[in-house]
């Protein structure tokens, strides 16, 4: 059985996968997101740990730069559309 973006099981052709939508659409059937992967505790706190090193290493000036030019990438990429 073929899966879904998410890994959730759907049927394999078309009429079979429209009946599944519309079950799920109208709450006949709930929608199957498969498993949650497991994070890595050991990784989390990690990048925890580097995110609080960077912060506290990072001039107002340097973080100010950071935030206009995120902030320049993301109304430039909304006015592309």
């Amino acid at each position: 059985m073929p899966t879904g973006p998410k890994g959730q099981k759907r049927p394999a052709d078309a009429i079979g996968n429209a009946v599944k939508v519309m079950r799920i659409a109208t709450e006949e059937e709930p929608e199957d997101y498969g498993s949650v992967p497991e994070k890595n505790e050991a990784a989390a706190e990690m990048g925890r740990k580097g995110a609080a090193a960077r912060a506290a290493n990072l001039s107002p000036e340097k973080r100010a730069e950071i935030a206009r030019a995120a902030a320049t990438k993301r109304w430039k990429k909304d006015q592309d559309c």
